[in-house]
């Protein structure tokens, strides 16, 4: 049955309405789309670059670029443009979005050098961060009833997980049957399809009363979250030293600046008022922490499957598809729990259960790729819960004329645990690695000990000039770097678990929330 969908005013905001649910389910499935992709291209890189390396032949920064510029760009333009949404429309900024996104991955595909890679790559990030926040405050909108919102959300937050899980596969395949451009081709048919089927599926909703978009903000948002998504990289790819405190420095001054103005302005960039709601800023809080715990566990157990074990990047991506398929089964499920018992609750129990597989990725040895990979899909459990559940408390908590400032804030938040995650995480497993590898044999040229001595990465490239005892010991500290981590986030997601308890358990039931409520 075809639905004709109606826009009915009620004060300043409009509802967007429909005879049946078929249209909303309909449209949910057409968001699903591009926030797979936005996924996809986060970590399709992990099984491109190789290719890319030989084609374009780019410097050791440059590599670094390509691979980072995407989820940097993401992350520093996501408030913005999730303001940007509430006051030009987040079904016209989809669009817009769709139509830079697809442009931006055919001059990836196409780039003929590593600088217009690393360029094409950086205005990737800048439409992905007009997507994220238009779809998830487009969900909002067209599932004002807190059970169905919450059921939607986990969906939205599962597919872009899936996409993630799904990269290097799909990377792998497209890279042996075409070329290393292939992969970004995919955002093509996606903003096609997205294009045709938004006016007719998706509502319209732009805030009248949201004002101007204030410039200085936007610069100094910007100057607050690149320096510091910066710093975290370095971070990681290096020592703390100089360059990484002068960024991080910078990052601080431009938010109090951000702050100070912010408290001035009728019309924010960011309503600040949003952080009095407890449920709001304690959901923020759970998903930074979360996010830190897996996206650095993430990271090692990738590092681990593909140069501890040897596998494949296509073999490790297949060994990430069963936590994948838990996290699916978690996001779906959650909201359905949260009607019966308090999301807080069902947050804090399933965090407490990923604590399991924090535990095994700790006890973890070599030639063990199913004791680590059960181990992942037991964290992986945590994120479900969180993103689901998390991301539903943060838009349930606010109007419906602020939920693209939310989404992004949510999404922003997100994005940092990921980068503070990788560059914690990593540095801890980097630094125990190097304090482990303190027995170089003789007769090493200066290039082979420099290389065993600083990472399994660069051991395993020159593997075949070194005895086998040396790899062996680089594999074993390698490990004991990730149990040790594990074992730092299991803390961390300790710690979210008991403010999930304290914190979050007064969000009512599912059932118990009535539309438009905000009160959470």
């Amino acid at each position: 049955m075809y639905y004709r969908p109606t826009t009915l005013t009620v004060g300043a905001e409009e509802v967007w309405s429909m005879p049946g649910g078929v249209r909303k389910w309909a449209g949910l499935a057409l968001l699903a789309l591009p926030t797979v992709l936005l996924g996809l291209d986060v970590t399709v890189l992990y099984l491109v670059a190789p290719s890319v390396a030989a084609d374009l032949s780019p410097s050791g920064t440059q590599l670094l670029w390509i691979m980072d510029a995407y989820g940097f760009f993401i992350a520093g333009f996501l408030i913005t443009m999730g303001t940007l949404g509430d006051r030009i429309g987040r079904r016209r900024l989809l669009m817009i979005g769709m139509v830079a996104f697809a442009a931006a991955s055919v001059c990836a595909a196409f780039a003929p050098t590593a600088g217009l890679l690393i360029l094409a790559r950086a205005l990737l990030g800048i439409a992905g961060a007009t997507l994220m926040p238009s779809t998830l405050s487009l969900v909002s909108n067209m599932f004002p009833e807190a059970r169905e919102r919450a059921v939607a959300i986990g969906v939205w937050a599962t597919m872009f997980a899936l996409g993630m899980a799904a990269g290097p596969i799909v990377g792998g395949v497209l890279v042996d049957a075409l070329w290393w451009g292939a992969p970004f081709l995919l955002a093509v048919p996606v903003a096609i399809v997205v294009l045709i089927g938004a006016r007719a599926l998706l509502p319209e909703y732009a805030d009248p009363g949201a004002g101007q978009l204030d410039l200085v903000s936007v610069a100094l948002s910007l100057g607050s979250i690149l320096p510091a998504i910066y710093a975290v990289k370095h971070l990681a790819a290096s020592e703390a030293d100089g360059q990484s405190l002068a960024f991080a420095a910078m990052s601080l001054v431009a938010g109090l600046l951000f702050i100070r103005r912010q408290r001035r302005l009728a019309h924010p960039l960011l309503d600040l008022a949003l952080f009095t709601n407890r449920a709001f800023s304690a959901a923020l809080v759970v998903l930074l922490i979360g996010l830190v715990g897996v996206g650095g566990s993430m990271y090692l157990v990738t590092q681990y499957l593909q140069l501890v074990e040897g596998l494949s990047p296509f073999a490790a991506g297949l060994w990430m598809g069963p936590p994948a398929l838990a996290m699916f089964a978690v996001a779906i499920g959650a909201p359905v729990i949260a009607r019966r018992i308090r999301p807080g609750v069902v947050m804090g129990v399933t965090l407490g259960i990923s604590l399991i597989g924090y535990g095994m990725l700790a006890s973890a040895g070599l030639d063990d790729e199913l004791h680590v990979a059960v181990g992942f899909a037991f964290v992986y459990l945590g994120l479900g819960a969180i993103a689901a559940l998390g991301t539903d408390i943060v838009i349930g908590a606010v109007p419906a004329s602020k939920s693209g400032s939310a989404a992004a804030l949510s999404e922003t938040v997100q994005e940092l645990g990921i980068a503070v995650g990788v560059a914690l995480l990593g540095s801890l497993t980097t630094g125990i690695y190097r304090r482990r590898i303190d027995d170089v044999p003789a007769g090493l040229d200066a290039d082979a000990a420099d290389a065993l001595s600083d990472s399994l990465n660069a051991t395993i490239s020159i593997a075949d000039a070194l005895p086998a005892q040396s790899v062996e010991s680089a594999r074993l500290a390698f490990t004991t770097g990730l149990n040790t981590a594990a074992l730092v986030a299991g803390v961390a997601i300790a710690l979210a678990t008991v403010l999930c308890f304290r914190l979050l358990r007064h969000v009512p039931r599912l059932e118990l929330v009535r539309e438009g409520d905000t009160g959470r």
